[in-house]
């Protein structure tokens, strides 16, 4: 699904120009793209933001930023959100008074996004292969069915995002757990 929209090829190759060693675009670009095709949507959802994570130990705060601009000059179509997994814990943190240990991996930060079916993110290859990160396989993804993973968001975070993104009206063949 994903080599078939240009749109989302053509943000993997401006994300691959970067040079990151371990790096994806996923959440909701990847999670809309299929949902979209298996409802046999005609018209894509509109994508809100490409979130870009990638995992560099030795990267400061200020890398993140620096990305974002390199692809909204590249892209400036999209709205990019570029995130190094590395320093989640710093941010959550800062931002929400959230201690939690330092991430090992690329797959460990996106094995704690607050749905198991949006735990799921896609890379380009040199050969212009696709390489999926899915730390909790992909069937929830393709069998139309949101859970709550409780790695890291709490059941009410996950409930207001539920609310907050419409999920059961934008795709009506979801199974949708409330928590």
């Amino acid at each position: 699904m994903a080599a078939a929209s240009d749109e989302l090829m053509a943000a993997l190759r401006a994300v691959r120009s970067l040079g990151l060693q371990s790096w994806c675009i996923g959440a909701g670009a990847v999670r809309s793209l299929v949902w979209d095709t298996l409802h046999g949507f005609d018209r894509r959802s509109a994508v809100e933001d490409l979130d870009v994570v990638y995992f560099d130990a030795k990267a400061g705060p200020e890398q993140d930023a620096d990305l974002e601009n390199r692809l909204r000059s590249a892209m400036p179509g999209f709205h990019w959100e570029v995130t190094n997994q590395a320093g989640v814990h710093r941010w959550l943190a800062a931002a929400l008074g959230q201690v939690v240990p330092p991430l090992a991996s690329l797959e460990e930060g996106v094995a704690t996004w607050p749905e198991s079916a949006t735990c799921v993110g896609v890379y380009l290859n040199g050969d212009e292969s696709l390489g999926v990160v899915a730390p909790h396989g992909l069937d929830d993804l393709f069998e139309l069915r949101v859970r709550h993973n409780p790695l890291r968001a709490s059941v009410a975070t996950y409930r207001q995002r539920l609310a907050a993104k419409r999920f059961g009206e934008r795709w009506p063949r979801l199974s949708i757990d409330m928590g």
